[in-house]
């Protein structure tokens, strides 16, 4: 599946780069505050334990991966963004921040004890290409957690929500971002990504076991959890 529209890796990547020194304000902002409660609730899926190592895929400047090192459990950021990665070093110089693209992962196989990535997934040109490296890198039994903008269950609030996205987003985003082309494109990926029940299906597809999902403000995002066989 592709989900970076017409753009390429590099030029999505690119796109990153652009915005990465505000890009956690202008989330804040256009989310209304709810990416806050999203992180927590990623957190809370993973339930990593001290001792144990986590990707974070995705990560940007790292703003997901801080909880995890918080809890001492090792965790390592990566994202195919160069810039969002430098902006994340010069303010967590003790984390791994690792480059790496979702689809051809640095690392060897099976040695996470989970791997999460969050709103990154649908900016990957193969959905199931990447779910397929997720699974080789984590060990047996190891988890997975996807969290990622999907459909709002209830019908007129998924009007409204496309209404948003569409519309006011761009414009909320150009108040906060030098780049609110980016915003632009970031609406119309969601727009074009699968609901909770199809995403589902592309992970327990990739080879993940015990595939399950759950909506968190009322399906604006979605929170998908797999399990490696063993």
């Amino acid at each position: 599946m592709r989900a970076s529209l017409d753009k390429r890796p590099g030029e999505v990547a690119a796109m990153f780069d652009a915005i990465a020194r505000r890009y956690d304000l202008t989330n804040d902002v256009i989310s209304l505050g709810q990416d806050r409660r999203w992180r927590r609730a990623t957190v809370a899926a993973v339930d990593a334990r001290p001792g144990e190592v986590v990707l974070d895929l995705a990560a940007g400047t790292g703003t997901s991966s801080e909880p995890f090192d918080a809890a001492g459990v090792r965790v390592v950021p990566c994202d195919f963004s160069v810039g969002m990665l430098a902006v994340g070093k010069a303010r967590r110089p003790d984390l791994a921040f690792t480059a790496g693209d979702a689809m051809r992962l640095p690392f060897a196989d099976a040695v996470f004890d989970a791997v999460t990535i969050s709103f990154g997934l649908r900016n990957v040109v193969d959905t199931s290409a990447a779910l397929a490296e997720m699974l080789r890198v984590t060990r047996p039994g190891g988890r997975l957690v996807v969290t990622e903008f999907s459909t709002p269950t209830d019908r007129i609030f998924r009007t409204l929500y496309s209404e948003y996205l569409m519309r006011a987003l761009p414009s909320v985003a150009r108040a906060v971002s030098r780049d609110p082309d980016a915003y632009v494109y970031l609406a119309e990926s969601i727009s074009g990504w699968p609901d909770q029940a199809g995403l589902a299906r592309l992970v327990a597809g990739a080879g993940w076991a015990r595939v399950a999902y759950r909506n968190l403000s009322g399906g604006i995002v979605a929170l998908h959890r797999g399990v490696r066989p063993r």
